[in-house]
């Protein structure tokens, strides 16, 4: 029997019109509307400051003419960014750290919770216990240094990417996701067809976990794209800084001559140094941001439901 879509409309639009609300629950909808509103203008606002004050003079922005839309139109802070060449090899340095680091992270954090979800794991509940003691206590900076040296990883590509690349949080959150996302009944078919727990993770799992694996690469990459104090304390090689150190040290050259003296170029080193502020932070921002529209969708899939379901 075919089904006619435009009569089902109909009947729905009907439906709606019909549908009333309450007083109270129009008000309800109207202080819900109200808040979201609010704290999308609080989020926002300050994002779109940066950008505009970025393409503005920055005198009108230290005047506070700057409110909504740019003064004065110019790209001298962009053009400073990029002039340096430092720039472009902290960005690549960046992209091999998010890439490598994010790729290490997701192996040794996956395989672990997958192994954690496991009841047949002899032991769990201490390795959990184990795990979750770290959030909470660490050997400390000085201890970290000193085991950084002996290992031989000190001023390396491989500090910013192996010594911390186990994130507890991260394993709770996919633990959680493989208990309660892959059924046992999954696991006891496959073991009837001679699958074995190595072969059931990477064919059956991982396929079936993409959601919590998207949401987890996210944070892994973020973390590595805004990491600097690692490479603060493990690189003295400039060559091997990343994007974040670049920019802060830039920033750090340009305001120091500022300080002392009110000559021309005294006040001009000022004003591509206030440019370059906003400039920077759009430069090592935006590019991290546009990966959030194609994971979003992942998000409430991969941990919210995998942290409510029981």
């Amino acid at each position: 029997m075919s089904v006619n879509i435009n009569s089902i409309n109909s009947i729905n639009n009907n439906m709606k019109k019909r549908l009333h609300y309450s007083k109270s629950d129009t008000a309800f909808n109207i202080g819900l509307y109200t808040i979201a509103s609010i704290i999308l203008i609080l989020v926002a606002y300050p994002l779109w400051f940066i950008l505009i004050s970025s393409v503005s003079d920055p005198n009108d922005v230290a005047m506070g003419r700057v409110w909504f839309w740019p003064s004065n139109f110019t790209l001298l802070g962009y053009q400073e960014v990029f002039k340096r060449s430092s720039i472009w090899v902290a960005y690549r340095n960046t992209v091999m750290y998010v890439i490598a680091g994010t790729g290490i992270g997701l192996a040794v954090n996956l395989s672990a919770a997958y192994a954690l979800s496991r009841r047949d794991l002899i032991g769990r509940r201490i390795i959990t216990l184990y795990f979750i003691f770290t959030m909470f206590f660490n050997g400390g900076l000085i201890p970290t240094y000193l085991t950084i040296q002996q290992f031989g990883l000190y001023n390396t590509f491989w500090v910013m990417v192996l010594p911390f690349s186990v994130a507890t949080y991260n394993i709770i959150v996919a633990r959680t996701f493989f208990s309660t996302s892959l059924p046992d009944g999954l696991w006891d078919a496959a073991q009837i067809d001679g699958c074995g727990n190595l072969r059931f993770y990477f064919t059956m799992a991982l396929p079936l976990s993409k959601a919590v694996i998207a949401v987890l690469g996210l944070w892994t990459a973020v973390g590595h794209w805004n990491a600097y104090f690692n490479a603060l304390i493990y690189l003295k090689d400039e060559s091997k800084y990343p994007l974040q150190l670049v920019l802060r040290a830039i920033l750090i050259v340009l305001q120091g001559p500022t300080d002392t003296g009110y000559d021309e170029a005294a006040r001009l080193a000022r004003k591509i140094a206030d440019m370059l502020k906003y400039s920077a932070i759009v430069v090592s921002t935006v590019p991290i941001m546009c990966m959030y529209p194609f994971v979003q969708k992942y998000f409430n899939q991969g941990v919210m439901i995998g942290a409510l379901k029981e």
